[in-house]
Formats: C-alpha cells, sequence, structure tokens
C-alpha cells in the first residue's frame, strides 16, 4: 500500500481560538493594513486596530442579544469586508459562525438553519433578508435576523454598548482549540448538505503550515511590496475562508469582490501579490483575452500562447533554449506583461483548487510569468492537503503532502488522508460520520495514482465511474476536462452509465461563440441553440472531442454528443456554487438530449 507523510511545520497552539491572532496583530502592529475596502470604485486600507475594534463592538452586540459560547450564528452574504469582521466577532464572542452560500435556494437555507439549529444569522441585503424571514416560521431557534446593508454593524454596536469589553476577552478565554469553530455545509451534488464540523485546531493546522510552506506567497515581495490578496471566491467556501483566515495569520492584507463580471477591474484597481481561484475562472481570463482579439491580433495571441506552454514544458526538461527565450521575450510586452497589468501587475502566483486545471493553461500561465500552484482538498480536510509547490511544480498532478498530512490509496485507488485539517464529524449526522472513515483514515472519495517522485494524480470519482452496459469503466473528470480545454466549449458532461456507448453533453462559451460566428459570417443574433446543428460549428465542436478520445480506448470515446442551447448554471441547480456539475440534474434538465443520442442506434 503506497503512503506518502510529511512532517508539520507549524505546532498546534495549546489555548486560544481563530480570533486570537488577529487580536495578536492589531497590539504588536496596530497601523498595519488588515483588510482593504471598496470605497465608491477605490480602495482604501483599514488599519488591524481599526478591525479589531469593529470585531470587539460587534461580538458584544451579539453578546448583549443573547448568544451564548457554542452558539450558531449564520452568516449569509456575498464576499465583503462585513463577512470578515462578523466571522471574527463571533469567534469572539465564542460561537460558532454557519455559512451560507448566497446562492442558496429557500430550501437550502431552511435546511441549513434548521439543522445547525442556528440562533440568528446575518444576511447582505433586502432580498436575501426576505429569503430568510419567509422560512423562519420553521425555525423555532432562529431569535434573530440582521441585515448588512441596513447598518447590522451598526445596531450591533449600540446593542452591545453596555458590554464591557472585559467579557469578550472571557468569552475569547474560554474556547478551546478542540471546539467547533465553523460547520460549513457540503455543496450537496447528492442529497441534502451536509454539515462539516470544523474546529479552530483543524484551521490552525491548516492555515499555519501553507503559510510556513508557501513563503513566496505570505511574505512581502523583494521591493518591500507587502502581501495581499483580492477574495473573489464565496467566503461560503471552505477554500476561501482558508485563505481569510491565512492573510489574518501572516499579516496580509485582505479584500473582498463579490462578482466575477467586475474582477478584472477590482484586480487592477487592489493589485494583488497572489490570488487564489478555481479553474473555470483561468479558463475564462484565458477565454476572455483571447476573444478580445481578431486578425492579425489573434494570431500573435495563439503564437505567444504557444511558445508560452512550450516555454513552461521546457523549464520541465532541463530549460528553454535561446530561441524559445528568444520568442517569449519577444511576446512579453505585446501579451504577456499585459495580461499580467490586467491582474494587478503584482501577482506572482495563483492557488488554484476545487477541480483540475487543464495542463495547457497550467502551461500557458506559467509560461506567462504566473506560477500557478495547484492543490487538492475538500471541506473535510479544512481545504488543502495535497499540493504542488513553488519550484516543484508537476503539471498534471496535485503535488504531495501538505505539512502535517498523511496520505495513502487504498487497494481500489481511493485517496485517504489523515492528519489535524482532518474534520472528525459531520453535525448530527454520525452514520455519515462513520461512513467516511476507513480505519481512521478519511475516505476522499477521489481515484488517485502515485508517480515515481511522489507527485498524486486524481484520476476520477469512486461515485462518478460510470459503467456502460458492455461492463466499461469509465473515468469522465479527465475527458470531460480535455473537450473542455478548446475554447469554444464551456462545459462538458459525459454520459453512458449503464448504456451501450459513451455520449456528451456540450455547452459553449458564449464569447467565444460571439467571435466564430463573426468570423464565420453567421448571424449576430444567433444563439447556441439556433447553431447547435450548424454542420461547422458541430465540427469545430467535434475536434475537441477528437482530442479527448486520443487520449483514451475505443470503448471509453465519445461516440456522439449534443450542444446545448443553453448553459449549466448555479441559477437552475445544474452547477455548485463551486462550480462543479450537478450530474443528475443536469441528467433530469437534459434527460430529452441524451435519449435522442441513444435512440435508433
Amino acid at each position: 500500500m503506497t503512503e506518502l507523510s510529511v512532517p508539520a511545520l507549524a505546532e498546534p497552539p495549546e489555548r486560544g481560538g481563530l480570533a486570537e491572532p488577529l487580536f495578536a496583530k492589531a497590539g504588536a502592529d496596530p497601523d498595519r493594513a488588515m483588510l482593504g475596502r471598496a470605497d465608491g470604485g477605490r480602495w482604501r486600507d483599514v488599519r488591524a486596530a481599526d478591525v479589531r475594534d469593529e470585531v470587539v463592538a460587534a461580538a458584544k452586540g451579539l453578546i448583549a442579544r443573547g448568544v451564548g459560547p457554542g452558539d450558531r450564528v449564520a452568516l449569509m452574504s456575498g464576499n465583503r469586508y462585513e463577512w470578515t469582521v462578523l466571522d471574527y466577532a463571533v469567534w469572539a464572542a465564542g460561537a460558532v459562525s454557519v455559512p451560507i452560500y448566497p446562492s442558496s435556494s429557500a430550501e437550502q437555507v431552511r435546511w441549513i438553519l434548521s439543522d445547525s439549529g442556528a440562533a440568528a444569522c446575518l444576511v447582505d441585503d433586502a432580498e436575501r433578508t426576505a429569503l430568510v424571514e419567509g422560512v423562519r416560521p420553521d425555525l423555532p431557534d432562529l431569535r434573530h435576523v440582521w441585515t448588512i446593508e441596513d447598518g447590522a454593524l451598526a445596531a450591533l454596536a449600540e446593542a452591545g454598548g453596555e458590554v464591557p469589553d472585559a467579557e469578550v476577552e472571557r468569552r475569547r478565554g474560554g474556547v478551546r482549540p478542540q471546539d467547533p469553530a465553523t460547520i460549513v455545509y457540503t455543496s450537496g451534488t447528492t442529497g441534502p448538505p451536509k454539515g462539516c464540523v470544523l474546529t479552530h485546531a483543524n484551521f490552525f493546522a491548516e492555515v499555519d503550515n501553507v503559510v510556513a510552506v508557501l513563503p513566496e506567497l505570505f511574505e512581502a515581495k523583494a521591493d518591500g511590496t507587502p502581501p495581499s490578496t483580492l477574495l473573489f471566491l464565496p467566503l461560503a467556501h471552505v477554500f476561501g475562508r482558508m485563505v481569510q483566515i491565512g492573510a489574518v495569520h501572516a499579516g496580509a492584507r485582505l479584500g473582498h469582490t463579490a462578482s466575477v463580471r467586475s474582477l478584472i477591474a477590482d484586480l487592477g484597481a487592489f493589485r494583488p501579490t497572489f490570488l487564489l481561484a478555481v479553474p473555470y475562472v483561468f479558463e475564462k481570463i484565458h477565454g476572455a483575452a483571447r476573444a478580445k482579439t481578431t486578425g492579425l491580433r489573434r494570431r500573435i495571441f495563439d503564437a505567444a500562447a504557444a511558445t508560452a506552454v512550450a516555454y513552461s514544458r521546457a523549464l520541465d526538461r532541463g530549460g528553454p533554449g535561446p530561441l524559445l527565450r528568444l520568442r517569449r521575450a519577444l511576446f512579453e510586452p505585446l501579451v504577456y506583461r499585459r495580461l499580467l497589468d490586467a491582474l494587478g501587475g503584482r501577482a506572482t502566483h495563483v492557488l488554484s483548487g476545487g477541480g483540475a486545471l487543464d495542463t495547457r493553461l497550467l502551461h500557458f500561465y506559467r509560461g506567462a510569468g504566473l506560477e500557478v500552484i495547484e492543490g487538492y482538498g475538500l471541506t473535510e480536510t479544512t481545504a488543502a492537503v495535497l499540493a504542488n509547490l513553488p519550484g516543484r511544480v508537476r503539471p498534471g498532478s496535485i503535488g504531495g503532502p501538505l505539512p502535517g498530512v498523511s496520505a495513502r490509496l487504498a487497494d481500489d485507488g481511493e485517496l485517504l488522508v489523515k492528519g489535524p485539517q482532518v474534520f472528525s464529524r459531520y453535525w448530527n449526522d454520525p452514520e455519515a460520520t462513520e461512513g467516511a472513515f476507513t480505519d481512521g483514515w478519511f475516505a476522499t472519495g477521489d481515484l488517485a495514482e502515485v508517480a515515481a517522485d511522489g507527485s498524486v494524480r486524481i484520476v476520477g470519482r469512486t461515485k462518478e465511474i460510470l459503467v456502460t452496459a458492455g461492463g466499461k469503466n469509465v473515468v469522465p473528470g479527465p475527458m470531460e476536462e480535455r473537450v473542455r480545454a478548446h475554447a469554444l466549449v464551456g462545459q462538458c458532461m459525459v454520459v453512458g452509465d449503464d448504456r451501450p456507448f459513451v455520449t456528451a453533453l456540450v455547452t459553449l462559451d458564449a464569447e467565444e461563440l460571439e467571435g466564430w460566428r463573426e468570423a464565420n459570417g453567421r448571424p449576430a443574433g444567433a444563439t447556441a441553440a439556433d447553431l447547435a446543428d450548424d454542420p461547422d460549428l458541430r465540427a469545430e465542436v467535434q475536434r475537441a472531442v477528437d482530442a479527448a478520445n486520443r487520449e483514451v480506448s475505443r470503448a471509453e470515446s465519445i461516440r456522439a454528443f449534443t450542444i446545448l442551447p443553453a448553459p449549466f448554471s448555479e441559477d437552475d441547480g445544474t452547477l455548485t456554487p463551486t462550480l462543479k456539475l450537478r450530474r443528475h440534474a443536469i441528467l433530469r434538465r437534459d434527460r430529452g438530449e441524451v435519449e435522442r443520442m441513444y435512440a435508433g442506434r
């Protein structure tokens, strides 16, 4: 049995919770910029001492309104400054925060608030307040609902005016590392979400070891530029939460943005030194940059992309030769520098998680000057437990265990992990907790392979393996990634369980489709539905399918595909908030399209 293990770099704290590092930073360096706050299109820094004071004021308000140690307080909001202040206020009051995705349905909100027994809920705007109030009759434990945009921070500060600071200190002092810090509900690709209980100790083990092993991210640049990041992944997701806590622990400046639509403008203004993203964001940035070019500029962009990929690949084979270095230098001011400037001009590293990034895209960004650190983790592992590290990037792999983590492969290839980052239980669900562990190891549900150099590659999901009617096992993930690597493809889902052969449902990238229409003389208003049977468009998608099929056997190959009229989305429940495919929901929505692919064959 293959087993990998790396010793921890950080000592776990013996007492206290996650609020302590914030108070320590504010005490040691009160004028340091801790958070950045969007203000009328500009960013202004907020001093560590001022953040601490707002945290204390909000914590006193929670205490005054009856929130006790261990009580659950829900946070349902897009990313914003107040999210971090309130998260730390909950911890300073000795309570437990329960994040809820702002895109959640009424039923999901009802379930999470009910299952967690939340005593209070903080929401960002009137629309979500109405949603919570709509399910409140079913929630006898929910005593308070505050709305951030209606002045929740000010209301809490006023409510806690008579609570002495010493009471907050007493509450903080009563928190132990092994106490629950948060209950993060899984996105529920199948069945209702499960509440994953993460302790203060889980986050200390995760964050302090990540900060220690990645000084390139969390230390000041050689020119003295302090570390900073702009958080655009949802704070309801454990990955975003890990980076929030890591920024506070390391003293990095943290900004928030809730909209991917304004991301490029926000990045340009905030100018972070490192980023975190899921693969979809990298695909969209690359696709948007390419879609802005036509004619000669498109040919230059494509040549620059090919050069970046070749340059990155050469780094793994002894280094690029003089001709390749010259080509890269030529494209540096024309393409690469412009791309990096669009991200703020300071970022040199990106943390990527939540799925596998297409290796060609990884090479593109690396060759352009942005090193992508791919990691792997789950809610149950408090985010990353394996990762590539700077200078040891292995495209196509997720690297090796992070400090403090042990990993092994079960007999069937399932990845098992163990370490202080790993959760111990699901909330109110002992049966699911028992089923999550194998001989004390957390069973991730992912199938993996280990290379001779110790790097790990995820090859599929145990629950997502398709078995065709002929008995052939098909792992859909890698095939979907290869199809999706084509610029014109938005998303792809492989179908074939109990079917005679494998097929695929394909959505198109809206920006690339617009460029394709112009280049091929199709009507400007033509939609994906209008062009789904266009022979030239289908031929272009067929090239993406052929590229995927070259990597698998005939029995595993995609024999037919359908171009769908509508993309997968959070709104219709076909994507999770972290943009993973909800396969059952897609099959339900597009059942007719699937049946047509198999009819008469």
